[in-house]
C-alpha cells in the first residue's frame, strides 16, 4: 500500500485543451490506425520480455532497466494513443515511446521487487479490474457524449475531461501493477 501522503510511483496526466478541432473527432480512430498495428507488435514483443523479467524477478529481485524501460515505452505509447482516440487531446501522438506530448505517463523505477509478489499480483488486482471495467463502461459513455459536445462547442468540458483522464490513471497503475512494474498496490482512487 502506498504511505500516506507519498506519491504513487505510476503518474499519468493530460492537458486540458482550450479548443478540439470539430472535424477530427470523426478521423481520429482512421489515423490512429498505424498505431494500433505497431502497438500490436510491440506488445507481441513486450510479452516475450515480460516472461524473461518475470524469471529475473523471481531468481534476482530485480526489474531488468532496460526491459524495464520496454515495458513502460509501451504503457506510455498505448497512453498516448488512448488520449488521441479517445478526444482528450487533438495533436497526433509521436510513433515510439519519445518526444514531448500533452500526456504523460512516468512509472518509477524499483530498485528491489518482491518475489513472491509475481504469484499473485494479477489475483490480488482482481477488485480493480471489476471497478474499471464499469469505470470504463461510463468514460465510453462520457466520450460518446463529448463527441457531441466537442462537435458543437469545440471543447470538452473540464468535469468530464477530468472524468475520463481519471480513467486512464488508474488503468495505469493497474497494469503497471500486473505488468510487475511496481509492487505498490494501486490506490483505488483516480487521483
Amino acid at each position: 500500500m502506498a504511505t500516506e501522503g507519498a506519491a504513487y510511483p505510476v503518474t499519468f496526466d493530460v492537458d486540458h485543451p482550450e479548443r478540439l478541432s470539430r472535424w477530427k473527432i470523426f478521423v481520429k480512430w482512421l489515423l490512429a490506425f498505424p498505431h494500433y498495428i505497431v502497438l500490436m507488435l510491440y506488445g507481441i514483443a513486450y510479452f516475450v520480455t515480460l516472461i524473461i523479467a518475470w524469471f529475473a524477478i523471481l531468481f534476482t529481485g530485480r526489474y531488468p532497466r532496460g526491459l524495464f524501460d520496454f515495458a513502460v515505452g509501451l504503457l506510455r505509447w498505448s497512453a498516448r494513443v488512448n488520449v488521441y482516440t479517445n478526444l482528450l487531446r487533438d495533436e497526433y501522438p509521436p510513433f515510439g515511446t519519445g518526444g514531448d506530448y500533452p500526456a504523460r505517463l512516468e512509472v518509477e523505477y524499483p530498485e528491489q521487487l518482491s518475489r513472491w509478489k509475481i504469484f499473485v499480483k494479477w489475483f490480488l488486482a482482481i477488485p480493480h479490474l471489476i471497478i474499471l471495467y464499469g469505470y470504463g463502461i461510463l468514460a465510453n459513455a462520457i466520450t460518446l457524449v463529448a463527441f457531441f459536445i466537442i462537435l458543437f462547442t469545440a471543447s470538452y468540458p473540464k468535469a468530464l475531461f477530468d472524468l475520463v483522464v481519471g480513467y486512464y490513471r488508474w488503468n495505469n497503475r493497474v497494469y503497471a501493477y500486473v505488468l510487475l512494474l511496481t509492487d505498490e498496490y494501486p490506490p483505488f482512487t483516480n487521483a
